[in-house]
Parts: C-alpha cells; sequence; structure tokens
C-alpha cells in the first residue's frame, strides 16, 4: 500500500497491536494558580482575548502518552532524504467475524449500518453475510431486557470454550442491554476485544464483561460554524463510530449553518444544512439510540449574520443582537423552530456564552443605559418563553450569568475581569449578580463549560456552585482542536480526565465534549477521534482512571488507528521534551508555518534550538507509521500523513531566516544567497505545496463542506505568494551582486542566470515605472527583537498575528 493516500479517509479497513503501558492520571492536591492570559498571548493576570487561559498543576507526561514501541529515534535524522523503512505491524487479526443472528428490530438498522462500514470487516448481520472462507464466524444475539439495571449491558458467552461446544448447540455471545446506545457500547468493544486477542482459544474468556454507564446523557459537538462544516458523510461517519462508544446525545453547533425559511442571508454562501439533512441526521442517530439536538446561539457570537444588511435593525454589536426589540424576538423565534423542528428531540441548546458587550452598542442608543446582567436577564426569559411555548427545553452555557455581575466581592483586579465578562471571573466567581440569583427562569438548564483546568478540584467546585445556586448542570469539557493544525491530545486528556473525574464523584448527570474550530478551522477534526474514545472509556467505569489499555484496543478495533502514533503526532505544536505539558498547548506548528518568510519576527521564540532537526525526527516517525505495512492494522493511520507533512514542511521553514541571514552576510552573499534559493528555499516551496494539496484534498474536501476553504486557501496562497517573492527578490539581489561592487563576478550564475524578467535595467523604460533593483534586502538587515520574553515555544498565536507583524489583517 505504501504511500497510497488517495480513498477517502473516512471509508476505513485494518489496524494493528498496541502496548500495554500503564498510564497514571493521579488526581492533584496542590493550590489552583492563576490562569494564563493567551488572548494577547502574553502572560498576565487577567485573561483579555478568545483564547483562554489554563493553570499550571502537574497531569499526563508527555513521555508517558507517546512513548515509543520500538524504542528511541536516533539523533542524526538528516535522513529523511531517504524514505525510513515503514515500521511493521507485530501481529495480524484472528480470523474472526462476529455474526449477529438474533436482534431486536429497534437497532436493526443501525447493526447494518456498523456491518456495512466496520473498519476491519469482522462483524456482519445475518441480512448481510458474504462469503467469508475459512473465517470463524462467532454468533451474537441481542436482548433488550428493560427491568435489568439503568444505564447497564452484560456480555455473556454461551460456553466457556467455544472450540469445545456439545453437539447440538451452539456457541453464541448473548449482549443483554436496556438502552440501545448500551448495545452498540458492547459491540465497540467487543471489536476492540477482537483486535486485542492473540489466541482463538481466549475469545470466550475476553467477551465476557459487565458495563454500567456513569451519566444519564453524555456524547459530543462538533463546531459546523467557523469556516468548515462537516459534510453528511462525515457526520454519519461520527454517528456511527459515536454509536460504537456508547454515546447518546450529538450536537451539531450551528451559529447560522442551517436554512431558515424565508431568511436567504442565514447560511448564505456557508454550507448550511437543511432541514431535510438534519431530518437524515436525526433518523440515522436514532437507529443507535443517539438523541440529536440543536445547538444555535441566540445572542452573542451572531457576527457572522449581523454583517449583512438584511440584519441591521437587530444589530446591538457586531457580534450581539439587539435584545429588547420585537423584531429580534421575531426572528429569533424562527430560528428555534428551524432549528428544532426537524427533530426528535424536545432539548435545545440556544447558547449564549461569551455575549460581551450586550447591551453597550445600539441597545444603549435605543433603550437607553442599563445594567448589563438586566439586560441579559430580560433577554434570557424572552427566549426561555419562546421555548416553553413551543415544548422545549433549553439549556444556555452558563458563563455570562457569573461575569456579568458587579455585586459579587471581588478584588479590584476580578472587578475588572468581570466587567469585562473574562473567564477569570467565570472560574473564580461563586456568586451570580442578585438581579439574576431571584429571577432565573425555572424551565432551564445551565451547561458549565470548562477545557483548562487539569486539577479535580477546580471543577468540583464549579460544579457544586451551580448547585448552590439551584441549578444541576451539564459539564461540557473540551479536546482542544481550535486554533491548530491537530488537536492537542496530551493536555485535552489531562483535563478531560480530571473533569470526568470531578462529574463522576459529584455524581453528575448529563456530560459531553466539545470541538471547536475557532481562526478558520485549520485542524483535522478527526484528530480529536482519540480524545472522544478516551471520553466513552470513562464514561463506562465507576473507578477513577482509564483502563488504557482498553483505550488502545478500542481505538484499533473502533477507529482504526494505532493511539500511540496518533497521540504522538500532538508533537508537532510540542516539539521540546522539556516543555511544560501541563499548560495550556500552544500552537507551535501554526505559528511557525504562518510566520512571514521575510520576517519570521517569531524566529526568538526559539532562535537556539534546533527545530530543523527536532522536525525532520517528528516527520520521520510520522512518515513511517502513516504509510506501507502498517495501514493493513491500522487503516486510520493514512490520515497521520497530514502531520507528517506539516512537521516535513516545518523543517525546512523553521531556521529559513537563520540560514538566509547567515548567506547574506557571508564573505559572498551572492554565491551563498543562490544556492540557497536555489536549493532550501526551492525545496521547502515544494514541500509547501504539497502540505497545501494535501490538506486541501485529503482533509478539507474529504471531510467538509468546500466552503469556506477559501480562509485556508488565502493563508497558503499568501504564503506561496511570499515565498515565491523571496525567491525571486534574493536571485534579483544575486544578479545586482554579479554585476556591480560587492558582488562576486558571475559567480558561476551565468549558465543559469535569475529568472526571465529579473535582468536588471540602470533606468525604467519609457511609460514605466520604477525597476526593481535590489542592492539590499532591507527585511534582512533588520535585527530581530524577542516579542514573548521568557515564554520560549510555549504562546498561542492565531494567523493574524502569526503572519505580520503589521496589523493591517482585519484592522484596516
Amino acid at each position: 500500500m505504501a504511500d497510497d493516500m488517495e480513498s477517502s479517509d473516512l471509508d476505513l479497513t485494518r489496524q494493528e497491536t498496541e502496548s500495554a503501558m500503564p498510564m497514571s492520571t493521579d488526581d492533584v492536591s496542590t493550590p489552583e494558580p492563576k490562569l494564563l492570559t493567551t488572548g494577547t498571548h502574553v502572560t498576565s493576570s487577567l485573561h483579555q482575548g478568545h483564547t483562554p487561559a489554563h493553570e499550571i498543576t502537574p497531569a499526563l507526561s508527555f513521555e508517558d502518552l507517546t512513548s515509543l514501541q520500538d524504542g528511541t529515534w536516533p539523533d542524526d535524522t538528516d535522513a529523511m532524504k531517504d524514505t525510513p523503512p515503514p515500521r511493521s505491524p507485530t501481529k495480524t487479526l484472528l480470523p474472526v467475524v462476529l455474526v449477529a443472528s438474533k436482534y431486536p428490530e429497534d437497532i436493526a438498522a443501525g447493526l447494518l449500518e456498523i456491518a456495512r462500514s466496520c473498519v476491519h470487516r469482522n462483524f456482519v448481520t445475518e441480512d448481510n453475510m458474504a462469503d467469508y472462507g475459512n473465517v470463524e464466524q462467532i454468533a451474537v444475539q441481542f436482548c433488550n431486557d428493560l427491568n435489568m439495571a439503568d444505564r447497564s449491558v452484560i456480555v455473556r458467552p454461551s460456553h466457556k470454550n467455544h472450540t469445545q461446544v456439545p453437539e447440538g448447540e451452539t456457541f453464541t455471545i448473548t449482549v443483554t442491554y436496556k438502552r440501545k446506545c448500551e448495545a452498540f457500547r458492547a459491540l465497540g468493544r467487543m471489536l476492540g476485544t477482537l483486535f486485542d486477542l492473540t489466541n482463538v482459544e481466549d475469545l470466550a474468556m475476553y467477551l465476557s464483561w459487565e458495563e454500567h454507564a456513569q451519566f444519564e446523557t453524555f456524547g459530543v459537538m462538533f463546531d459546523c460554524s467557523r469556516c468548515a462544516v462537516l459534510s453528511m458523510d462525515a457526520v454519519l461517519y461520527f454517528l456511527r463510530t459515536c454509536a460504537l462508544l456508547g454515546m447518546n446525545t450529538f450536537q451539531l453547533y450551528t451559529e447560522d449553518t442551517f436554512t431558515v425559511p424565508g431568511e436567504p442571508f442565514f447560511g448564505y454562501l456557508r454550507g448550511a444544512y437543511t432541514s431535510d439533512d438534519i431530518t437524515f441526521i436525526d433518523n440515522y442517530a436514532y437507529n443507535f439510540g443517539i438523541e440529536v439536538f440543536p445547538c444555535i446561539q441566540t445572542l452573542g457570537h451572531l457576527g457572522q449574520i449581523l454583517q449583512w444588511p438584511r440584519f441591521a435593525g437587530v444589530r446591538d454589536t457586531t457580534e450581539v443582537i439587539l435584545s429588547g426589540a420585537e423584531e429580534t424576538y421575531e426572528l429569533l423565534t424562527r430560528v428555534i423552530e428551524a432549528a428544532s423542528k426537524p427533530l426528535r428531540s424536545k432539548r435545545i441548546h440556544i447558547g449564549m456564552d461569551e455575549a460581551h458587550g450586550v447591551g453597550e452598542g445600539r441597545y444603549k442608543q435605543i433603550f437607553g443605559d442599563k445594567d448589563s446582567a438586566e439586560v441579559f436577564l430580560e433577554h434570557l426569559k424572552r427566549l426561555e418563553g419562546i421555548c416553553r411555548e413551543r415544548g422545549l427545553m433549553p439549556m444556555v452555557w452558563s458563563d455570562m450569568l457569573f461575569t456579568l455581575g458587579t455585586d459579587v466581592q471581588l478584588t479590584p483586579q476580578e472587578l475588572i475581569a468581570a466587567k469585562n465578562s473574562s473567564l477569570q471571573s467565570y472560574y473564580e466567581t461563586s456568586e451570580l449578580p442578585k438581579e439574576m440569583r431571584h429571577n432565573m427562569p425555572a424551565g432551564l438548564d445551565l451547561v458549565y463549560w470548562d477545557y483548562y483546568h487539569t486539577n479535580v478540584d477546580a471543577y468540583s467546585r464549579k460544579i457544586q456552585q451551580h448547585r448552590d445556586l439551584g441549578f444541576e448542570p451539564w459539564v461540557a469539557g473540551g479536546i482542544w482542536s481550535w486554533n491548530r493544525f491537530y488537536s492537542a491530545l496530551p493536555f485535552s486528556l489531562a483535563a478531560s480526565d480530571a473533569c470526568l473525574k470531578a462529574c463522576k464523584r459529584s455524581k453528575v448527570k448529563n456530560v459531553f465534549v466539545t470541538t471547536w474550530g475557532d481562526d478558520g478551522n485549520e485542524c483535522d477534526i478527526l484528530s480529536a477521534l482519540p480524545g472522544i474514545l478516551y471520553w466513552s472509556e470513562h464514561c463506562y467505569t465507576a473507578e477513577p482512571d482509564v483502563d488504557w489499555h482498553m483505550v488502545r484496543k478500542n481505538f484499533a478495533g473502533v477507529c482504526g488507528g494505532n493511539l500511540d502514533d496518533w497521540i504522538y503526532a500532538s508533537r508537532i505544536d510540542v516539539p521540546l521534551d522539556a516543555m511544560d505539558k501541563t499548560r495550556f498547548p500552544p500552537n507551535v506548528s501554526k505559528w511557525i508555518l504562518w510566520n512571514d518568510p521575510f520576517y519570521n519576527f517569531l524566529l526568538p521564540q526559539y532562535r537556539d534550538l534546533n527545530l530543523d532537526r527536532i522536525y525532520s525526527e517528528i516527520a520521520t516517525r510520522l512518515r513511517s507509521v502513516s504509510s506501507g505495512d502498517m495501514l493493513t492494522m491500522y487503516p486510520l493511520n493514512r490520515r497521520l500523513k497530514f502531520p507528517y507533512l506539516l512537521a516535513d514542511t516545518l523543517r525546512h521553514k523553521s531556521l529559513l531566516r537563520t540560514h538566509l541571514v547567515a548567506a547574506y552576510k557571508s564573505a559572498d552573499p551572492a554565491r551563498a544567497l543562490y544556492a540557497f534559493a536555489h536549493g532550501p528555499l526551492a525545496t521547502l516551496r515544494t514541500a509547501l505545496d504539497t502540505l497545501w494539496r494535501y490538506h486541501r484534498d485529503h482533509v478539507w474536501l474529504a471531510t467538509y463542506k468546500p466552503f469556506g476553504m477559501e480562509v485556508l486557501e488565502m493563508r497558503y496562497g499568501a504564503l506561496r505568494t511570499r515565498l515565491e517573492s523571496l525567491q525571486e527578490r534574493v536571485l534579483a539581489f544575486c544578479q545586482r551582486g554579479g554585476e556591480g561592487e560587492g558582488g562576486s563576478g558571475d559567480g558561476g550564475m551565468t549558465p543559469r542566470g535569475p529568472p526571465m524578467g529579473m535582468q536588471q535595467r540602470q533606468q525604467p523604460q519609457p511609460g514605466e515605472g520604477p525597476v526593481m533593483r535590489e542592492e539590499t534586502l532591507p527585511e534582512l538587515d533588520v535585527e530581530l527583537r524577542e516579542v514573548y520574553q521568557g515564554i520560549g515555544l510555549e504562546i498561542v498565536v492565531d494567523f493574524a498575528r502569526a503572519y505580520t507583524p503589521s496589523r493591517a489583517l482585519g484592522t484596516g
């Protein structure tokens, strides 16, 4: 199979073994430190900005999560010139297929869908039996028992050894369940068990267990509003995967990416889901016992629609809709109806988080100066009434309830944070403003969201604060997929571990995990799969810690990937062993890639580090595990070609300016720069083009609708253009240096010469403006300064900040 990555990445087929190395996620009892600010990407005691901060507490070690199964990599990895031999699987799958021989009608359609797409083709139903030749067939029957304990599933073999069955009897695995989701969870775990088995005679022993879900509902939310909207095929893929993990709720976060009758600018050119799409998704999910409910916005985060003149009348600020206006509630009524009518569920998540500046824009001009908490509460009551009249059960993110108050006893610094609706005050404030404490609508659920803490007590405190205020909270964690190319798995797992330990201790009833796509949705969302699977394993054990061996084998058996390889790929953003993996996850690969090649003004953050060598090591391993024989056992590993190509590009780009300046200031700059332009710089351009095309064809277009891809391609296009300009200007400098003083004669350049059109002319032709004459390269004369002093690589930078020192992007 070599490097063939051309087949659909959502149509998966085979895998490999994993080591059973234990991973500890013990509780930490150290005091909670202040959060770090990453909005402007500098540390501070006060958070300002949309990318919140995280505390510094011990968590999972990166070495635990990324230990190699085949030893350490050699120091000399300049060997990327030759393809390293692919790492071979250490086992083959046993020739066993599970056959659903008996099952209730209500799960028949779901079982058939799993059989059609099962990654290792080792599960079928009797309705779609094929000729399996010598493959052993194991009968599985599913029995629905409404009298068994809630949230339980029991898997039992009929005999102790399937090879020693009395004549006239049939060896059968029986799955007894109460809810559909547990039936599919049992099937997913059986697929993981089959992947892990090395001796077919152990089959009966290992296909026997009981499980009990720790929560009434648990599921996942996918962001479909930040440029990338999941394709229908991708949605169905995730539904099947979530079913095999035992999840029973599913949300697509859609600010405007669904259609609203009479509102053509709702989701305009954004790939919006139609009502028929949502109904199809709901019916498909229902086959697996998964409840789909809307996740929308009804106050803030509405800048996408508020930009259009059609909605000027309901605009408070550029991001916040106008509270108090009847036109607003007429529109939001239709939005709520459009989002909820295609679905069975009566739940609806109406958002209302991070509505910074509510009541501070046009609202103040129209209705006068009112306290933001009062404005928020009035709006919340109107929306709760709209939902109640339609039999809907609304829920809202709870951050604004805690951050709008001014009557809470805070320090002056905390008070400033509260007035700015910062997350600092959300996580530290324990009381609601008095207006809200006594006037909150009754028919409402609050969702406490926290993606940042790695200390169990932080979650426990906030859960209790919600209860003290009279609410039984839903709790939402996060897999760090935002503002990066690949999910930050080590930190995500550490934060998820602390969150779910607290939820189990506090007997929370409802949890879900989120993924977000802030700043262009550049991330391959499939990289969140290990984190999503980790949540499912936590949700099905009463123990404080998960069984990491089970996590590995279920990721292999259900998803088709090698867990260690997938976690290792996160190293593109944490390239140094010495980096603090328990802090907020930096996005190093993103800001090094987009950093303008002329300036490379973030180079001082890592000037003395051999990142070219380190990224070469990372690329070497990722190339090995994403191709060749590995894909026969781990077909999902083909998706790791994306971080491989990214690492390969970064090994050429990370020290680009260092080498350019060295050549520019050498004794013979024309000769040195000419060699660099036709060597490393040309190689970088080729690597970038390969990365761009793979990102476009095999990540974005394989997973999302095409709408929104222009944002990603504008970024690649800008970088490609700047690299082309850099190469041409360097060659123009070389030509000038070869002719005049300071040059070196022809410098050996005359056989090839500069590109067509680059020959220098002393005077412009008639009618022309100035002619390019590169006597110096001024950008390379500037001495770079360290922007974020003392932080090194541990920063989070968005595209606008990473690309250029100028503020022109988005600010005019």
